[in-house]
């Protein structure tokens, strides 16, 4: 398995785009609308308000897992985190899990939201993809 897996939640990724652009076209028309009644800086207020939804939605549009040769980078909302291969033991996903979970070598988990549990079949998928990057290369993987 040669070269770069990136895993995307689809419908996470979409749904955010798709209501940053809304909530930010709803609060310039609201600035612009309510000119009469609001001062300036009220407006200004509310077009800032809308910039902060719009980060704070960017924040779960970001989200990736990728997996290299090297190792694998895990881009939740607010920290990323790169890993060597050879300090993961394993991934697992449960049942109506959000989400699936890294089994570190130092006996930590770390949840990849880059890979939504709620996607059914594409995220087993992803999961079971990562699985054989982690047998090809991880903490158990034969030494070539």
């Amino acid at each position: 398995m040669p070269g770069t897996t990136t895993w995307r939640p689809r419908k996470t990724r979409a749904t955010a785009i798709a209501m940053a652009v809304l909530i930010m076209a709803t609060m310039v028309w609201l600035a612009i609308a309510i000119s009469d009644t609001f001062k300036t800086g009220d407006r200004i207020g509310i077009v800032l308000f809308g910039l902060f939804v719009v980060w704070v939605l960017s924040l779960l549009a970001r989200v990736k897992v990728v997996a290299d040769d090297d190792g694998l980078t895990v881009v939740n909302p607010l920290r990323k985190h790169r890993y060597a291969w050879a300090e993961i033991v394993g991934v697992s996903l449960g049942v109506g899990a959000p989400w699936p979970y890294l089994d570190l070598a130092d006996g930590t988990t770390k949840g990849l939201v880059g890979i939504q549990g709620s996607e059914g079949e594409a995220a087993r998928e992803a999961v079971a993809e990562l699985k054989a990057f982690i047998a090809d290369r991880g903490e158990g993987a034969e030494p070539a």
